[in-house]
């Protein structure tokens, strides 16, 4: 079986570097970039099997990177992340078609429960 590539999209360094670290340490390869912009520049976009995106973020929102990513034809399972309680947004990741939606801070449980169940077994 291929290897699982988790591709994480955050612009908080800080979050991102915390979230390779964990996924790291479950034997998940991961790819992460600090812009939706950088995630389409670079070649994860045919790597990952997984997608971590925050919802907000610098430029392109989480949301729209979804979108445009289904627009191309990509099914990849999508994990949104984020520090905002809206129920809007909420809504809008849930009608983009991710299969978990997690409020910063969350439990490094739930992150990595969300991504095993996103994965093909």
């Amino acid at each position: 079986m291929r290897q699982q590539v988790v591709a994480i999209v955050d612009d908080d360094l800080g979050m991102l570097k915390s979230i390779e670290r964990l996924l790291k340490a479950y034997d998940f390869q991961t790819a992460a970039f600090t812009s939706a912009e950088a995630f389409l520049d670079g070649s994860a976009v045919n790597a990952a099997t997984c997608l971590v995106f925050d919802v907000h973020l610098g430029g392109m929102s989480g949301i729209e990177l979804r979108r445009r990513l289904t627009a191309s034809g990509s099914n990849l399972p999508v994990i949104f992340i984020s520090a905002i309680d809206d129920e809007n947004v909420y809504e809008e990741a849930l009608a983009s078609g991710c299969v978990a939606y997690l409020r910063k801070p969350f439990l490094a449980q739930l992150l990595i429960g969300a991504i095993n169940k996103a994965l093909p077994q």
